[in-house]
């Protein structure tokens, strides 16, 4: 177990549960890491195994033969009283998956989790909180990009908007040649989950702040380390020298911490977060008379059902049906 990687759990962080024996704990360790690729998703399911093993401590199950599918049930319900659905069903699946693995390792006869229902959640319209195009304009137009941090930001800030990039798919993932021309028009190559490359035109405003940023970038003496460097990170971290870009990509915390100052500084209220940009991009596209069907391949999104939940144009349409109530 030494020899493996940083991020795979070791035998001594496992609940008692899921290591009764080196093989079992073997077969567990193998689901997190051969199994399950994304970090985000080792992480969600680590914790539903996690919380799991601890309510079968509580109840006095001590062996992975022993679960039946009402002790999953039970715990399912217990969840439901403290934590959202939709991390109910995350906890569930993950639940799931986990004896799918043991069973397929011949650990345990049989899946106690295949036959538990989770809870119905039934979502209509998306909850991540979006901006009008006017405030979005002003917080784009607030940037100082006087500096090369300025100008990263917008940069960044403006591909969430203009192409509907998950912060995920830009941060941490794209790299300088990831900005290219063809057919003269400036490209990106987006790094999307399941190791998937979306790439899309861009929009000319985005190319504008692309362009000046990249070539901020290759002329920088800061930069001079990575500037001609195709392979160097597009959004790289800030160094302890003030304004000196570092060889680092900024992680989505570092984003979260950016927007949320960027918009503070403009003057904007609403509680945004990285998602936002994605929202209000799909928005104002459907209501300048977008496809719902491009949005939702400009988007790479599997389902258009997914996409319709970033449609936001029914909030301003209830904004002014409220103001008739004249009172």
């Amino acid at each position: 177990m030494d020899s493996l990687p940083d991020f795979v759990p070791s035998t001594t962080r496992l609940p008692v549960l899921f290591a009764p024996d080196a093989q079992t704990a073997r077969r567990v360790i193998e689901f997190f890491t051969a199994n399950i690729n994304n970090p985000n998703t080792r992480k969600a399911y680590a914790k539903a195994a996690r919380e799991f093993a601890q309510w079968c401590e509580r109840h006095g199950i001590g062996h992975l033969r022993d679960i039946q599918p009402i002790h999953v049930a039970a715990h399912i319900q217990e969840l439901q009283r403290r934590i959202s659905i939709p991390s109910v069903k995350v906890q569930l699946a993950g639940i799931r998956m986990l004896f799918d693995w043991l069973v397929l390792g011949q650990v345990v006869p049989m899946n106690p989790a295949s036959v538990v229902r989770g809870p119905k959640y039934l979502v209509r319209k998306g909850r991540t909180p979006v901006l009008s195009a006017e405030e979005t304009r002003e917080l784009l137009d607030s940037i100082d990009t006087a500096s090369m941090i300025g100008m990263r930001d917008r940069a960044l800030i403006g591909l969430m908007t203009y192409t509907f990039a998950r912060v995920g798919a830009a941060a941490g993932k794209m790299r300088l040649e990831d900005v290219y021309i063809q057919g003269r028009r400036t490209w990106v190559r987006l790094h999307e989950k399941g190791g998937k490359r979306h790439e899309m035109p861009c929009h000319h405003k985005l190319e504008s702040y692309l362009q000046d940023y990249v070539e901020a970038r290759r002329t920088s003496r800061e930069g001079a380390h990575s500037a001609f460097d195709t392979k160097a990170w597009l959004f790289p971290t800030v160094g302890t020298r003030k304004g000196a870009l570092t060889d680092r990509p900024m992680s989505q915390a570092d984003v979260y911490r950016m927007v949320r100052r960027r918009a503070a500084s403009a003057g904007i209220k609403t509680q945004i977060g990285c998602h936002t940009f994605r929202a209000t991009g799909i928005t104002e596209y459907l209501r300048n008379g977008g496809k719902l069907e491009i949005a939702q391949q400009m988007a790479n999104h599997e389902s258009a059902r997914t996409t319709g939940l970033y449609d936001r144009r029914q909030d301003q349409l209830s904004l002014d049906e409220i103001e008739r109530i004249v009172i």
